[in-house]
């Protein structure tokens, strides 16, 4: 019985000596990799992110190649248009109206008083016209037909007076000839849902009221010398409006 008695109280001793050992080493293993982490944490650069990351950000960032085409191609056509771009044009002395030219646009407008009456002409970029006049017959002139093929400026001219109506023509200005395709009066007190009467076409009036009209025209500063200026000067406008929209394009492709 002594024996047993010592045995137990022996025991007794050495399992609250394990236990107590057990913990300390768990407490000892949750201090380490608590300290793992917390390193891990504050020195991200070992690693701690994956490399592919990095390299996938900078794959999205990268153009695809069909882009650096087009922009080798953009920046070829930039620097031959530049290349054939003419000298801004002088404006002729004595040339009758103020110019507004705002870049971006495709129309110039042109300004002047005369004898109290507003005149004012929209210019179109030139345009080569011709469909129309290879569907002549064939008795017509020669030299009406050739018309159709040449560069041409579509305009549209106002003549105003102070609170009144304005006359309105459609011309289109060919070399020393401009012909007037179309005579309207506008109201500007006309309701917008009224039709109003746009009187015949000019080549059905009278061959003396049409000649009347282009003297009228011609009086006000419409007149061949006028408009083979414009020519010119449109046909320079848009070949710098040309570069401009390709360096446009070159921009949009690169951002």
């Amino acid at each position: 019985m002594a024996l047993n008695n010592a045995i137990r109280r022996a025991a007794s001793r050495v399992v609250p000596l394990a236990i107590r050992a057990s913990a300390g080493t768990q407490r000892c293993l949750h201090h380490h990799q608590g300290a793992a982490v917390f390193a891990a944490v504050n020195q991200p650069s070992r690693n701690f992110f994956p490399r592919a990351f990095p390299s996938a950000i900078h794959h999205y960032c990268t153009k695809p190649k069909s882009d650096e085409s087009l922009l080798r191609v953009i920046n070829s056509e930039i620097q031959c248009a530049a290349e054939n771009e003419d000298e801004e044009i002088e404006i002729p002395e004595g040339f009758p109206f103020k110019i507004e030219d705002h870049p971006g646009q495709q129309t110039i407008t042109l300004t002047r008083e005369y004898n109290g009456e507003t005149i004012t002409v929209e210019v179109h970029m030139p345009d080569i016209s011709g469909g129309e006049e290879n569907e002549k017959d064939e008795d017509e002139d020669e030299d009406e037909q050739e018309q159709g093929t040449q560069s041409c400026i579509p305009m549209v001219v106002r003549v105003s007076k102070s609170n009144g109506p304005s006359l309105e023509f459609g011309c289109t200005a060919y070399a020393d000839e401009i012909a007037i395709d179309t005579l309207s009066i506008k109201d500007p007190e006309s309701s917008e849902d009224q039709i109003a009467y746009e009187g015949p076409d000019f080549g059905d009036l009278d061959e003396n009221l049409q000649k009347s009209f282009h003297k009228y025209l011609e009086i006000r500063g419409i007149k061949p010398s006028t408009t083979n200026f414009l020519h010119e000067y449109m046909i320079n406008k848009d070949s710098r409006e040309y570069v401009t929209w390709l360096e446009n394009l070159q921009k949009f492709v690169q951002a």
